[in-house]
């Protein structure tokens, strides 16, 4: 697992507000302006129709709503809310230090974007609007059983019963009952005995499968195509100084070096995730895990 791995966890940044809490603040701030606007101000679902995504609002070239729709929730559902905060908070902590701030972000908002495209489209000839971050935390959610598709979790059904299950079964459930609750209710036209979008859900699942099956620890480098010119031998023969480079307690002088260039390493994951790294940053790695695990 990368997070059985000491370099792979994420360094302490104390003082730094993360990307994750400012996502879950945003969040909250949003459901708190939705009730002051419909509570307080008495000016009704206003920030809905502005900021809610819907067929009329696409059609006026409100483009905006395919992410802005993410940060509004049912005021008079508070688990509506509470669900969705508590699935980004447990599930996105575990993947922020293995996907970097930049790609955690980028990943949630193509969830979202896509499962509001894919739900647009079923809806497109009804006057339905559409709220919540469930999208972006499915695509969490499919990235994360393919991560620790074996590890276990446990949580509360209705918050009250301790369920265990493996990530993998339940990202296959969730996907299961979205996509039933799409093919005999959604497409059908019918009222769901749950308050829910099926379709923005799978849309959400199908960005985070995409996103760790071609994304994820892929190389876009544009250097696949230049020609490789082969050098003599004696050219590529390494001097014996060259030696230096073994790990740090082969050669104590360079144990600084050593250690310089590992945390370098981890500042880069920690800005851009795991899979911005070279092959040698990644050989690299292994030797400070090897040594680590010789003490």
């Amino acid at each position: 697992m990368l997070s059985d791995r000491l370099y792979m966890r994420e360094p302490e940044t104390r003082g730094k507000v993360s990307v994750l809490t400012w996502l879950i603040c945003a969040i909250t701030a949003g459901f708190i302006l939705q009730n002051a606007f419909l509570r307080w101000l008495q000016l009704g679902n206003s920030l809905e129709a502005v900021f809610g995504l819907s067929p009329a609002a696409l059609h006026a070239g409100r483009v905006w709503t395919l992410v802005t729709y993410s940060f509004l929730h049912s005021p008079d559902n508070l688990l509506h809310i509470a669900c969705n905060l508590l699935a980004l908070y447990f599930i996105g902590r575990e993947l922020l230090p293995l996907l970097g701030a930049r790609r955690f972000l980028s990943l949630y908002a193509a969830a979202v974007v896509i499962g509001g495209a894919v739900w647009s489209a079923v809806h497109w000839h009804t006057g339905d609007t559409l709220i919540g971050a469930s999208a972006g935390v499915m695509g969490l959610l499919v990235v994360f059983a393919c991560f620790y598709p074996n590890q276990q979790m446990t949580f509360l059904l209705f918050f009250i019963v301790p369920v265990t299950l493996k990530p993998k079964y339940l990202a296959v459930g969730v996907a299961i009952a979205d996509l039933f609750g799409f093919i005999f209710y959604e497409i059908l036209g019918k009222a769901s005995p749950i308050d829910l979008a099926p379709s923005a859900h799978l849309g959400g699942m199908a960005a985070g499968w995409l996103y760790f099956r071609f994304v994820h620890d892929a190389d876009w480098q544009l250097h696949r195509d230049r020609v490789s010119i082969e050098l003599p031998r004696w050219m590529t023969r390494r001097p014996r100084a060259a030696a230096s480079a073994l790990p740090p307690q082969a050669h104590p002088g360079t144990r600084g070096e050593f250690r310089a260039e590992v945390d370098r390493i981890l500042d880069k994951i920690n800005s851009q995730g795991f899979g911005a790294l070279t092959p040698e940053e990644k050989r690299v790695l292994d030797e400070a895990r090897d040594l680590l695990s010789k003490r």
